[in-house]
């Protein structure tokens, strides 16, 4: 199995646009302390040839033009990515898909509820019917994108995307809306979970034995945002874990037996962003890796 970390950032990616936080600050003056990552996207290839594309981020043209496996290699149209999958309907999950509108066959894969969600906003009609098949899967139902590369989606407890909430509000419930992939390939196992709002037994049960874990690492801390002065909101009220403190990832996911294991979906104001720091170097020392743009794995 192939992997490759598209996008590494949360929502915004790094620098965000209009935030001078010291992190973003770092990343226009000095890149080779807080190197720019764009919005969060991965792909996996069971033969290195065709390509699962699992959530569309705003950045994904960008990400395509970086990666040359990526790169159109057949007569006048072509894509090697023959698949597209959502595991929220989070914006900067799905708005990638305007950007896949150029009449290129694939077939988006999703929960009836994540689909659901896309399919109620009309914009998202430029991608043509009959070009590219809109195709939901169930809970525990194990389907094949591609060959030989098999995908199997569970809940995790997250909340529903930032632009549906409403009154009714539940932070936390496992629902269709917010899912983790187990991906096989050739005798591998990939666990990719970019959002997830605390670390159940059952999450621990499901993941144990992986070869290699993407998981959401947008806080260090649960106030983050608050600390750097640039919002309100927690981690939790985001539906994010942090990965220090009370119920951190880090703790919670240190007795599970898991090979590579990997922060992806960070928060611009994330302090294990900036390289040499002591959040850093504390992050690595739990066996943890700080994603990049652009980062290879081959299991």
């Amino acid at each position: 199995m192939r992997v490759v970390i598209l996008g590494s950032a949360a929502g915004g990616g790094l620098p965000q646009w209009n935030c001078r936080c010291p992190i973003c600050s770092l990343a226009r003056s000095e890149p080779d302390r807080v190197r720019p990552r764009t919005q969060s996207s991965i792909a996996v290839s069971a033969d290195g040839s065709d390509w699962l594309l699992i959530n569309a981020s705003p950045d994904i043209r960008q990400q395509l033009f970086d990666n040359a496996q990526m790169h159109p290699r057949e007569g006048l149209r072509h894509s090697p990515i023959k698949a597209v999958l959502l595991t929220n309907g989070d914006v900067d999950h799905v708005a990638g898909l305007l950007t896949l509108r150029e009449g290129q066959p694939y077939t988006l894969y999703g929960t009836r509820g994540i689909l659901e969600s896309v399919n109620a906003n009309r914009v998202f009609d430029v991608m043509a019917e009959g070009v590219v098949a809109r195709q939901p899967i169930g809970m525990d139902q194990r389907f094949e994108p591609l060959p030989g590369l098999s995908v199997t989606l569970f809940p995790v407890p997250g909340k529903v995307p930032l632009w549906l909430e409403d009154e009714t509000l539940e932070i936390g419930a496992e629902t269709e809306t917010t899912v983790g992939a187990l991906i096989e390939a050739g005798g591998r196992r990939l666990a990719y979970i970019p959002g997830c709002a605390r670390v159940t037994d059952g999450l621990r049960a499901r993941i144990a034995g992986v070869d290699a874990l993407l998981f959401d690492g947008t806080v260090l801390h649960d106030d983050d945002m608050i600390r750097a002065g640039v919002g309100t909101k927690t981690g939790w009220r985001m539906g994010h874990v942090p990965m220090r403190g009370e119920n951190g990832s880090i703790d919670a996911l240190g007795s599970v037996e898991i090979g590579r294991r990997i922060f992806v979906h960070i928060n611009n104001t994330n302090p294990v962003l900036v390289e040499g720091s002591p959040e850093r170097a504390d992050v690595e020392a739990a066996g943890w890796t700080v994603a990049h743009d652009g980062l290879s794995l081959s299991l």
